[in-house]
């Protein structure tokens, strides 16, 4: 049952006071501005921070990763923490206060470290998060402030742009053009024009063409939106309620929880097997039960979620210091398995500062009415902002051009499939009379015109000089420079409209060229080789043109040859593109549906994918890719697609990223591999010895207290130095060779606790508190001993473990030596001192288990 003052019960509060009507689509904009008693200059901060506490934060599902009460319930609500309890309950029905008390000491003490652990972690990862907090411009005070989208309340007015994400839903006041994509709710991939108005109140959510709604993208345009539903009474949050959709399963996540069901198979065949022998042999049925549920608990890594949680908080606290802000945790794996990076050029590994190098006619001599024509296009353009034009505005400034004069009559908005804009004008010294101008592609824009511009007038545009066109677009592509299109038309009074549309993009005039120059970063051809090093191919998707595209290729040391167009995909089928893909590094000219279909063929083909942009066009991509990576500075679609952001545009940040994740997988594997084979072999010890010793190997409580103690060093391996050769390639989570690994090193374990039975039973005639003294002793030091010696693939002593390991794992050791010397410790527990010959026997069994496993290692990773 939710609370009293749970999200829950505030929903049915903010509900029950809400003035808008339920169909608040069908009702004008001042009903709704007056219902809300706000206005288009928004709310002042009092009724915000009111609006707030009666409606809630503005989030489909409210984060509760750091709060401490329930992550402190989530601890003792794990089954083996719940079998635990039930072993120290039937102790205290028995009356053995002593068992049942230190089987609840321990419980309560691992799960308190699991606790610390997670909250540290889940509270660095919180403040990480909130550096990449989607942010909006609202209307409050009389003023456009920015604000986080959690802030937002009903009657907030917002404004919003291309490449926005819409923050919640809300009525149209004012559009410009306005494109918004609502895949995400209605499945629609084209982008739906949004107007201001008035729809029936039964139109369905994909005919209300008057609201937008939150979790949608704006494609292109400008809007000024009245914010009516927040949270989870929006169609999204309903959505998002009534699915409970949980992201999708990463590589990652999937290994462990393969991982886990193996241990719940070997685990319950082992307790099944103790309980019968025990029970065949007449032994006391309470100790046989605890001790079954002790071995169900030493065969799991108990402390696994808060182990993984720790590093990969670790591993992300340390990629934030490298300028990379993961914003899911899961990501780190999959940012260290990456195999192919796939990046678009501006700004990765160009420097993304665009410079408008020339303005010129149709002969390639610099033209001024080209440079005031473009300059009117850009400084008119309000849809998607871009440097292309923020370039052209600095440069006509810096000419002296202003926009007097003129007057914005429509826009043709810039899509990607025309890939060209259109902008119409009314001069001044034209009357009645409209220019419609056009910048763009070359191909785009060339097949709208049918003449070109003359020193005498218009020239009709013959194959003679489409080719001349063609050649020099070519040639200055070759040098390096990005080329745009330029063209025009005069439309006179009697032909002028009040709106114009695609179909009006004919019989232009090509006007000239634009030349941009983007060069490639100094640094970019050393990182590109620095991936190749660690085992990334990097390949290039671009909607550039081919010839630009394969010079910036060429200087960076990418195979330019290697190239495939947007129109030769668009002709493929699936199985060639498959094919194809893997073998070619430049992908030109493509559109965003094309860049998802690459992603998605090297994906079919084995490889781990990243996919690397920043425009509106690169969300499909990233959405697709196996590890999305944006930077700060994109558009808020791209961004909040992205797992991994960069808060620079670089790819030696990135590279620096992947190394920091294949580090934090690599102890978090160290972790799960070596702590589960050490806990296997033990198992197997004590059931293969429970029908032949006369007494149980250990006591229940011994089993607990040896997991406790083995846990602690185990928890900063996150601390651990990562061997060069395991950041050098991509690693992926590989379960059948967990499971040889399990087995292969388990099995030493055993080997060595059955010969250390056989020298205590048979050498020295142990007796059961002896007994289980020696075989506790070296249960604990051969797993501290052997999470030393396979922490790494190579010897060793060539290779040193992080200071906080070493110096944990012997101080336990030291205090495994210690115990059966300190009376108020020994006695709980059942230990005794062991003579020195015993001792000694101990002491030289784990040296010789240290020296096989040592072998043994070298051999399994000459074979893996």
């Amino acid at each position: 049952m939710a609370s009293a003052g749970g999200p829950e019960a505030r929903d049915a509060a903010a509900r029950a006071a809400d003035p808008v009507p339920h169909a608040y689509w069908s009702h004008s904009a001042p009903d709704l501005l007056a219902c809300l008693r706000t206005s288009e200059q928004g709310l002042d901060t009092d009724q915000a921070v009111e609006r707030l506490a009666r409606f809630g934060p503005n989030a489909v599902v409210e984060r509760r990763d750091t709060a401490a009460v329930l992550l402190l319930v989530r601890q003792f609500a794990s089954p083996l923490v719940l079998i635990l309890v039930f072993g120290a309950g039937v102790s205290f029905l028995v009356r053995d206060w002593m068992d049942g008390g230190i089987i609840l000491a321990i419980v309560l003490g691992s799960s308190l470290l699991g606790f610390a652990q997670e909250y540290r972690a889940s509270a660095a990862v919180a403040a990480l998060r909130q550096r990449l907090a989607l942010r909006v411009r609202v209307r409050r005070d009389a003023a456009v402030q920015q604000l986080g989208a959690q802030a937002l309340v009903p009657g907030d007015v917002i404004e919003l742009a291309a490449g926005n994400l819409v923050p919640a839903d809300g009525l149209i006041l004012q559009a410009r053009d306005f494109l918004v994509t609502e895949a995400s709710l209605t499945g629609e991939s084209m982008p739906v024009e949004k107007q201001p108005g008035v729809v029936g109140a039964d139109a369905t959510l994909a005919q209300r063409t008057n609201c937008a709604f939150m979790g949608t993208s704006v494609r292109s345009g400008t809007a000024t939106v009245l914010v009516v539903r927040t949270g989870r009474a929006t169609a999204f949050g309903d959505v998002a309620a009534r699915l409970r959709q949980q992201p999708d399963e990463t590589e990652f996540t999937r290994g462990v929880r393969q991982f886990g069901y193996l241990l719940v198979q070997v685990m319950l065949v082992m307790v099944f097997f103790v309980l019968v022998v025990n029970q065949l042999l007449g032994r006391p049925p309470i100790e046989s039960l605890l001790f079954a549920v002790a071995l169900a608990v030493g065969i799991s890594p108990e402390l696994l979620p808060a182990i993984v949680s720790v590093t990969l908080a670790r591993g992300a606290r340390v990629m934030a210091a490298s300028g990379v802000i993961v914003r899911r945790l899961d990501a780190i794996e999959n940012l260290g398995s990456m195999d192919v990076l796939c990046t678009d050029k501006t700004g990765t590994l160009t420097t993304g500062v665009m410079a408008l190098d020339g303005a010129v006619d149709v002969e390639g001599a610099p033209s001024a009415r080209v440079m005031r024509l473009a300059y009117l296009n850009a400084a008119f353009e309000t849809g998607i902002e871009n440097p292309l034009d923020a370039a052209l505005v600095a440069a006509g400034t810096r000419a002296g051009l202003d926009q007097a004069g003129c007057s914005k009559i429509d826009e043709i908005p810039y899509d990607f499939m025309r890939k060209r804009l259109s902008i119409v004008l009314a001069e001044s010294g034209d009357a009645g009379a409209h220019r419609i101008i056009m910048k763009g592609a070359f191909a785009q824009v060339l097949e709208c015109c049918s003449t070109l511009a003359g020193p005498q007038g218009p020239i009709a545009l013959n194959m003679k000089r489409r080719a001349a066109l063609a050649s020099f677009f070519q040639d200055r592509g070759e040098q390096g420079y990005r080329v745009l299109a330029l063209a025009s038309r005069h439309r006179p009074a009697q032909l002028a409209q009040a709106a114009y549309g695609r179909d009006d993009e004919t019989d232009m005039v090509f006007e000239g060229f634009l030349l941009f120059s983007d060069p490639p970063k100094a640094q970019a051809a050393q990182a590109v080789r620095d991936l190749q090093a660690h085992g990334v191919a990097v390949k290039v998707i671009t909607g550039d043109n081919r010839f630009v595209a394969a010079h910036v290729a060429g200087t960076i040391g990418l195979d330019a040859a290697s190239m495939l167009t947007g129109q030769a995909i668009a002709a493929m089928r699936d199985e060639s593109l498959w094919h194809l893909a893997e073998r070619t590094t430049l992908f030109a000219e493509v559109d965003p549906q094309q860049k998802e279909r690459i992603v998605r063929a090297l994906q079919h083909t084995g490889h781990a994918v990243g996919y690397l942009g920043d425009g509106i066009n690169d969300a499909p991509a990233l959405h697709a890719a196996d590890v999305g990576i944006s930077i700060d500075q994109a558009v808020d679609v791209a961004r909040e697609s992205a797992d991994v952001v960069l808060l620079r545009p670089d790819l030696d940040v990135l590279r620096r990223g992947v190394e920091d994740g294949r580090r934090t997988f690599a102890n978090t594997l160290k972790y799960i591999s070596i702590t589960t084979s050490a806990n296997f072999g033990n198992m197997v010890s004590m059931a293969l010895a429970t029908p032949l010793l006369p007494f149980l190997p250990l006591a229940a409580k011994q089993i607990l207290l040896n997991n406790f103690l083995s846990d602690l060093p185990a928890i900063t391996i996150s601390t651990d130095n990562v061997d060069a050769d395991r950041i050098a390639r991509p690693q992926r989570w590989d379960v059948a060779v967990l499971r040889r690994y399990m087995l292969v090193f388990g099995l030493i374990s055993t080997l060595f606790d059955l010969l250390a039975f056989l020298v205590l039973l048979r050498v020295f005639h142990a007796s059961e508190s002896t007994f289980q003294t020696a075989w506790f002793t070296v249960s604990l030091l051969t797993e501290l001993a052997v999470l030393l010696v396979l922490r790494t693939r190579v010897a060793a002593l060539r290779s040193r473990p992080s200071r906080l390991l070493l110096w944990s794992s012997g101080a336990v050791a030291a205090l495994a030596l210690a115990l059966p010397f300190v009376p108020a410790l020994a006695v709980p527990f059942g230990f005794v001192v062991l003579p020195l010959p015993v001792l000694g026997a101990v002491l030289a069994i784990v040296g010789g288990y240290v020296l096989l496993t040592e072998w043994a290692k070298k051999r399994f990773w000459a074979r893996h």
